[in-house]
């Protein structure tokens, strides 16, 4: 393992995808699918040979171990390696360019999960092939995050040590061997990836157990882990574990909520207690107060039409409204069966505005979700709160610590930068998308969509459904490169054009 960890990481990243294909390959075969499976063995075992040659070549050379060549290689990650996994999907897909492959690979492994298909023009085998690159998208985030943004307090660590971006360190025991580059990815990657698999092994498991076939399970359960939202059905609307299934999808949600639910979680220095992490009490709040509000704004809307007895109806229109803020909130974008419910019970429609909102706040630090992360949010909330103390008792001092104080000061001021800079970065992708002839609904729900890596967000925002589909050549190109800005967020993009990381 450590003399494997020595090779350049894309040559690592390049054999495990190329290792990858072989999972449709051999599902298409017991299918009797031969004309996809021959194309993904046949392109896992050209990819993996290329890379044993890669790392052949590459073995005798001294690995880069600075900021720089680590950011760069994140950056190739995102762009290169789902090239190599659009190959077999533009040969497996008929009347399909290479352009539109490699941007449908780019939203998995971002776990973005936009797509520009319709669910009845992939097999089953392809839609598996989705779902395993936003699988393994999404743990690639999760080692990233521990192991290269934490010692560079960039992906929201910032916030914890008040330091400036790009410097310093907040993982437990970042001295000794822990230091080195591939001595971090080969520590978290022995923590994280048990649990990630087991995780997604259980959830796969329970909800063959509810009634989904095989197939519509193992989609589910990589895309709710990964929170990149692909459904080989295009919803919870024919799969056959009904409620129980989005019950058991909902509880496996709450792992995007905190880091502090992965193993890798107590590396990070904190002194609280998991009951007081503020990410999962901020995340309690946005579950329990949006329905309340929602389910409060229809029940007026039933008394006007006098379907207040209707009981039944309530409660699958509050499951379906706290199912869908969760799931938004976590960026995975799935849809209740009964979110349908939800806006028609009382005859009104709900706002998809909201669920964008959601969206953009995201999930935890160093988990699978995206957007601006609660830790931010959290830390804005806890400054406001303290000036808003100010004004009524201006010579209070604030107590709960010193950590409370660094996060409320200059955590807070780290957070507001990080939200003007994503809210710049809406601005400037709806200003290229409108470029390109979409108008400004489109042009704010696709921006918001990529940015905040939830591609079902385009279907479910606006009053008429949108689809990436519709989008030209010109807007594609920009959408990829705000789903990979999204993912690798802003501030990493500028520590990476900072001048001391190109010194020698």
């Amino acid at each position: 393992m450590t003399r494997l960890l020595q090779l350049p990481f894309f040559v690592i990243l390049m054999g495990v995808g190329s290792l990858a294909m072989y999972v449709p390959a051999a599902h298409a075969f017991v299918v009797r699918n031969y004309f996809v499976s021959r194309i993904f063995f046949y392109g896992g075992t050209l990819f993996f040979l290329l890379a044993v040659l890669l790392a052949v070549a590459t073995a005798a050379n001294r690995p880069s171990r600075g900021p720089r060549n680590q950011l760069l290689a994140l950056v190739g990650a995102y762009t290169l390696l789902p090239l190599l996994f659009a190959v077999p999907f533009r040969e497996a897909v008929i009347d399909t360019t290479l352009f539109n492959a490699w941007w449908e690979m780019v939203s998995s492994f971002t776990t973005t999960g936009a797509t520009l298909y319709v669910p009845e023009r992939l097999s089953g085998s392809l839609h598996l092939w989705r779902a395993l690159v936003g699988w393994m998208g999404g743990f690639f985030v999760l080692l990233t995050a521990i192991s290269v943004l934490a010692p560079m307090n960039l992906g929201g660590f910032e916030v914890l040590s008040g330091a400036q971006a790009g410097q310093g360190a907040v993982v437990a025991g970042a001295g000794g061997p822990a230091s080195d580059p591939s001595g971090r990815l080969k520590r978290y990657f022995v923590t994280l990836f048990p649990a990630y698999a087991g995780l997604t092994l259980i959830l796969w498991v329970a909800l063959l157990i509810a009634g989904d076939r095989p197939l519509v399970a193992a989609c589910h359960a990589m895309s709710t882990l990964a929170t990149s939202g692909i459904s080989p059905t295009g919803g919870f609307g024919q799969t056959g574990s009904g409620l129980a299934g989005e019950f058991l999808i909902f509880l496996f949600l709450i792992f995007a909520l905190s880091r502090r639910l992965y193993p890798s979680g107590r590396a990070v220095v904190t002194g609280r207690a998991l009951i007081e992490d503020p990410e999962l009490r901020m995340a309690t709040l946005l579950v329990t107060l949006v329905p309340a509000l929602l389910f409060l704004r229809h029940w007026v809307g039933a008394l006007e039409v006098n379907e207040v007895k209707d009981t039944v109806a309530a409660i699958r229109a509050l499951w379906g409204t706290v199912f869908t803020v969760l799931s938004f909130l976590t960026t995975t974008g799935f849809e209740s069966a009964d979110w349908a419910e939800a806006r028609a019970w009382s005859g009104l429609a709900t706002p998809g505005l909201i669920l964008a909102g959601l969206a953009v706040i995201g999930g935890g630090v160093a988990t699978t979700a995206g957007g601006v992360k609660l830790l931010r949010v959290y830390a804005l909330y806890r400054h406001g709160e303290r000036e808003i103390e100010r004004l009524v008792h201006p010579n209070s001092i604030g107590g709960a610590g010193a950590q409370a104080r660094q996060l409320r000061r200059r955590g807070a001021q780290i957070a507001w930068i990080f939200f003007m800079l994503f809210a710049l970065s809406i601005a400037v992708t709806m200003l290229a998308l409108s470029l390109t002839g979409l108008n400004f609904e489109a042009s704010t729900i696709f921006s918001v969509a990529a940015l905040s890596t939830t591609g079902p967000l385009a279907a479910v925002t606006a009053a008429q459904p949108l689809s990436w589909a519709e989008l030209d050549t010109a807007a594609r190109a920009i959408a990829v490169v705000a789903m990979v800005l999204g993912r690798l967020e802003t501030l990493a993009i500028i520590a990476l054009l900072n001048p001391e990381f190109w010194r020698n």
